[in-house]
């Protein structure tokens, strides 16, 4: 695993280490599929209960689907 900018840092180089920024990318990993479900299951209820198609939702859904997507294929290309 490459140093990360923040360990460089006198005064943080103290704190971060690779353990911090592993937990760090899980815990946002973790946060963004977490989210995205919520997203899908607001959707899905504002759809079955009250018939109505939320395009803001579909639109948070599908960027991260992009997002996800889009980062997945640069670092199994670039890393």
């Amino acid at each position: 695993m490459k140093p990360h900018i923040l360990s460089k840092l006198p005064i943080l180089g103290q704190f971060v280490d690779e353990r911090f920024l592993e937990h760090r990318r899980r815990a946002c990993s973790t946060a963004g599929i977490v989210t995205v479900f919520v997203a899908i299951g607001l959707w899905e209820y504002r759809f079955l209960v009250n018939h109505i198609w939320n395009w803001d939702l579909v639109a948070v859904i599908a960027t991260f689907g992009v997002v996800k997507m889009t980062m997945f294929f640069w670092y199994r290309f670039h890393d």
